[in-house]
């Protein structure tokens, strides 16, 4: 493992720092986006530099991720770790990490299409902190 690579794909990258579970799903993120250098989307054969990084976006969490030392094989976590740098904000860091824990609105079963009084009435409560007001 001392030896050192020159070229390395973001995908397999990804991959191999444990960001993604499999390669395929590294690719895909790709793809779609989710993988931005300096706001840009990169494809899944652009070629990994140390000391850029890296914006990833895995469902709701969001990382931001520095590359510290290129890694070429999947490894164990405790090894990932020393590979790249974690620079995720906190506030980002501790919000919902999961859908299960975000307030969810659901309506009644039969109730039909929303009409666009209705529509306009779930925009207002998902836009506004309706949580935290007191009236």
């Amino acid at each position: 493992m001392a030896k050192e690579l020159e070229k390395l794909r973001i995908d397999k990258y990804l991959w191999a720092i444990r960001v993604f579970k499999t390669r395929s799903l590294a690719t895909e993120a790709c793809k779609a986006g989710r993988v931005k250098l300096n706001g840009q989307n990169i494809k899944p054969s652009y070629v990994v530099k140390v000391g850029e990084t890296y914006s990833v976006q895995k469902g709701i969490e969001r990382k931001l991720i520095h590359v510290s030392a290129l890694l070429e094989r999947r490894v164990d976590a405790k090894t990932a770790v020393q590979h790249y740098e974690d620079h995720t904000p906190v506030e980002e860091t501790y919000g919902f990490k999961s859908v299960f824990h975000a307030p969810i609105l659901k309506r009644d079963r039969g109730a039909g299409r929303p009409t666009k009084r209705d529509r306009r009435e779930i925009d207002d409560l998902q836009s506004s902190e309706w949580w935290e007001k007191e009236d």
